[in-house]
């Protein structure tokens, strides 16, 4: 068995910190993550396609793309082994500990990074600790390298423990896209999950601070409205086409115009939008990369029937055809409160917690509510739970970083809600 010290999760972290990847290219990061548990006393790991229900997946890029983020990390130095079983964009691995009778307990954690440039002012903790993104255009702008931490840490931990029953790790691709937690959650490998702990740095509270269950999980929909039409000119021909950024513009004015629901907040956002290929041709193809929310599963249903019928009229307004494909998606959860109440004993035995929150609201979205549910559904109980720390700038902002010290306070309260769920067993 190996454990690492401090200053070596510390290290472990700013490797992974300096390669993010984005979904189903986690490469690098799952290849080194894999490298660690090899050294572990494990009675299983899976990792790639035996980690996930492949054809749940979403979203999944070109074999182009993935074969040149895969070569990025051959050239990073990442197992050439490790990197085979993941080829082809399947990601993640999880990570199984048998240790006598008892219950089975889930951690999961994600390893994804985001579309997103890296500050470079000196006063960026990365740049002057010589960690920042080596991955131009990407960086770890949520703190998943440290979850990733946090999860290899809290399973040195439970080794080095008494713990009695069965814990599995779940390294989860894919979260910033909505996109890895149902394939994780129906890979079979949740089936004898008794309970589940899901975690995450930040969220706006402090260093110190810790947050046993976290509620307000806005289910949530990534939609790809792709509009076709016909081409002409727009001077001498301008009747000929069928111009669908006309048809673009006319959805996304109307997607805002959703009239929202008395039972709850929901949401609609058309972020990422473009068509047309010059000033003097009529568009013959346009797109609108969205996403609708919503407090309840339902509510996010009811915003995406809607959404799909405005893409489906602002079509046909303008004689365009229109295919709406799902990016990705998440239901809403709720946290148990016997797993909280086990964070929060948990909290108050670990040196650095100066705060203990019973709850708060994410006000976002998650797909580890997948597998929240998945265990919820067959009777047993699920917690996510937050880790403060003081970000220097917001979730999914250039700026973002981590206290690094925080990483073990986050290893120590999640092995401790493990211990203790397997004794008190609630």
């Amino acid at each position: 068995m190996s454990v690492l010290e401090d200053d070596e999760y510390r290290a472990f972290r700013r490797d992974l910190h300096r390669h993010p990847e984005p979904a189903w290219r986690e490469f690098y990061t799952t290849a080194r993550i894999v490298e660690e548990l090899r050294e572990r006393d494990l009675t299983e790991l899976h990792v790639g396609r035996d980690a996930l229900a492949t054809d749940e997946r979403l979203n999944v890029p070109d074999e182009a793309e993935l074969a040149e983020w895969e070569k990025q990390a051959r050239e990073a130095g990442a197992d050439p082994e490790i990197l085979d079983q993941l080829s082809g964009g399947y990601t993640g691995c999880v990570a199984v500990v048998e240790r006598g009778d008892g219950p089975v307990v889930g951690l999961r954690v994600d390893i994804d990074g985001l579309p997103i440039t890296e500050s470079e002012e000196s006063d960026h903790v990365p740049v002057g600790e010589g960690f920042r993104s080596e991955h131009e255009g990407f960086m770890h702008a949520c703190g998943h390298d440290a979850h990733a931490t946090m999860g290899l840490g809290a399973l040195d931990a439970v080794l080095d423990s008494d713990f009695s029953g069965t814990l599995k790790v779940f390294f989860q691709p894919g979260e910033e896209q909505v996109a890895g937690g149902k394939p994780m959650a129906e890979s079979g490998h949740l089936d004898d999950v008794d309970y589940l702990y899901a975690v995450h740095v930040g969220l706006d509270h402090p260093s110190g601070e810790v947050v046993c269950g976290i509620e307000g999980f806005l289910a949530v929909r990534h939609f790809l409205a792709e509009f076709s039409g016909e081409p002409a000119h727009a001077g001498a021909r301008p009747e000929q086409g069928r111009n669908t950024v006309q048809a673009m513009a006319a959805a996304i004015q109307n997607l805002y115009a959703i009239p929202r629901h008395a039972d709850g907040p929901t949401r609609v956002n058309a972020g990422l939008v473009g068509g047309g290929t010059a000033t003097n041709i009529i568009p013959e193809e346009s797109y609108i990369e969205g996403e609708v929310r919503g407090q309840t599963t339902e509510l996010a249903e009811y915003m995406s029937d809607h959404a799909d019928r405005v893409l489906d009229s602002a079509a046909e307004m303008h004689d365009c055809e229109v295919d709406a494909s799902t990016l990705g998606e998440a239901p809403s959860a709720t946290s148990d409160d016997a797993l909280a109440a086990l964070v929060g004993e948990s909290a108050g035995d670990v040196a650095g917690v100066t705060n203990i929150v019973d709850s708060d609201e994410l006000g976002g979205s998650e797909d580890a509510t997948y597998l929240m549910n998945y265990v919820q559904d067959r009777g047993g109980l699920a917690c996510y739970l937050g880790v403060g720390t003081d970000h220097p700038g917001g979730h999914h902002t250039s700026d973002f970083d981590v206290v690094e010290d925080d990483i073990q306070i986050g290893i120590d309260v999640i092995a401790g809600a493990i211990r203790r769920v397997a004794e008190a067993r609630p």
